[in-house]
């Protein structure tokens, strides 16, 4: 399995865009979703540890699922005995995590999945009944976005298509919120908070 961010990750919690972007999604989270300081999370493609990081903060674990070891390197040297992650390499659509987690939570990932289908199929058997989904991640853009789109399998994603696809999954009360704008010298690009019910 090739390394998509072997060469991004050293670097990676220096660009704004990463950092106040995951801070602006933390916030979008804490102010939709009660955040428990009993529960359990797995924050999917947690990278660095942006997002999760800032969850940690108010729960009891946070479980970092990512494919790239490089980034999980990066994750696992800001770890401390006050806050730290978990960190799980794995596909988990392909190889699915057998323990079930009050919640999910992800940033930026989703572009990342070929099959949605498949990651919303698997990952609903890991949430506990009224667990939630909280997912983070670009609308539809015109592929501009990544200066390289190796490894990028959607150009954002529009509201209706993917609020069908995991209600098809069996999530409930799906909402579907713009949360932030991401200025880049060319144009802007939204990014959009998914939460769901199980």
């Amino acid at each position: 399995m090739k390394d998509h961010f072997q060469d991004k990750a050293g670097s990676w919690d220096k660009g704004d865009i990463q950092v106040n972007g995951a801070r602006k999604i933390a916030a979008a989270i804490a102010d939709t979703i009660t955040l428990k300081e009993d529960m359990e999370i797995i924050d999917f493609g947690v990278g660095t540890g942006l997002l999760g990081f800032e969850i940690a903060k108010e729960v009891k674990t946070v479980f970092g699922v990512d494919m790239s070891p490089s980034m999980l390197e990066q994750l696992k040297a800001k770890n401390t005995p006050e806050l730290h992650i978990e960190a799980i390499c794995q596909d988990i659509v392909k190889e699915p995590l057998t323990q079930v987690f009050d919640g999910l939570v992800s940033s930026m990932t989703l572009h990342h999945v070929e099959n949605l289908e498949g990651f919303f199929n698997s990952i609903y058997k890991n949430i506990k009944e009224g667990g939630f989904i909280a997912i983070a991640d670009l609308e539809s853009e015109d592929g501009t976005f990544h200066s390289d789109n190796t490894g990028v399998h959607h150009f954002g994603f529009s509201e209706a298509e993917l609020c069908a696809i995991v209600e098809k999954a069996g999530f409930k009360d799906v909402t579907f919120t713009n949360i932030n704008t991401i200025n880049k010298p060319e144009k802007s690009f939204g990014v959009f908070l998914l939460t769901a019910k199980k």
